[in-house]
């Protein structure tokens, strides 16, 4: 790792964070000098994300989104070790099926639902009651371009994202004037977990972008940032679309 910043005295908590979005979240707080409390369920893939990160800065609690369990450790860990927890990003997610939603297993949706959204629920309750409630500070989803319009064969995720998008706005309305909430919609993130939308045809995936690549989980995390600074002080309850310029090409033939 290079040299860090000094601390800047400020805390989060990222779920998901292992690897991909939620790493690169981790990533773009730590280097402005930000301590982050980091989830994922993979106990091995969580050390070596702190190991990669700092250990003086970062700590993993390893478990499963939708574990209420889990959730009221990972906030009761962020408070014993940082004694606050001024932000809150919302990246763990899930998406088991690939198919029309015509035909997708109503227990799988369900999976889906409570982890993408009802874990994010979990979460910002816990960190509200926690800390922010009496402190102030910011929680920043991580929804989809899926959430905003029909995506072929990820319908139960978009479905998901998008009730993600609206819960985004609820709690903005409910919390403030306290705590700033926002989304960020990615379109394709190169990431495991998006590797079946452009694995082996990268570059034909990329074409459609005006901007001509895929995106990278940096890109959303300094969009994170951003999210979660100063500089967007008046900016609450809204889904910044974060995709390459994708959807400038609706109703393009």
């Amino acid at each position: 790792m290079t040299e860090l910043p000094a601390l800047s005295g400020r805390a989060a908590l990222v779920t998901g964070a292992s690897r991909g979005i939620g790493y690169g979240v981790a990533e773009a707080l730590v280097a402005r000098g930000d301590r982050v409390v980091i989830t994922g369920r993979n106990e091995e893939a969580l050390k070596e994300a702190v190991e990669r990160l700092g250990a003086d800065r970062v700590i993993g609690v390893a478990g499963k989104a939708h574990d209420l369990a889990h959730q009221t450790e990972a906030v009761e860990r962020a408070m014993e070790a940082f004694g606050r927890v001024d932000y809150l990003v919302n990246n763990a997610g899930t998406n088991p099926v690939f198919g029309p939603i015509a035909d997708v297993d109503l227990d799988v949706a369900r999976k889906v639902f409570e982890t993408n959204v009802i874990s994010a629920l979990g979460f910002a309750q816990k960190t509200w009651h926690a800390w922010q409630r009496e402190n102030g500070g910011a929680i920043v989803n991580i929804a989809s371009v899926a959430g905003l319009a029909p995506s072929p064969f990820i319908g139960a995720y978009g479905v998901s994202k998008a009730a993600m998008i609206n819960l985004t706005q609820q709690l903005a309305h409910e919390f403030a004037p306290k705590v700033r909430v926002n989304a960020i919609a990615p379109a394709v993130v190169k990431t495991k977990f998006a590797e079946a939308l452009y694995e082996g045809r990268e570059a034909e995936a990329a074409a459609s972008y005006p901007l001509g690549r895929l995106g990278v989980p940096s890109d959303i995390g300094g969009a994170a940032a951003f999210l979660t600074s100063a500089q967007s002080d008046w900016v609450t309850g809204q889904t910044l679309v974060v995709d390459g310029g994708i959807f400038l090409n609706a109703g393009v033939g």
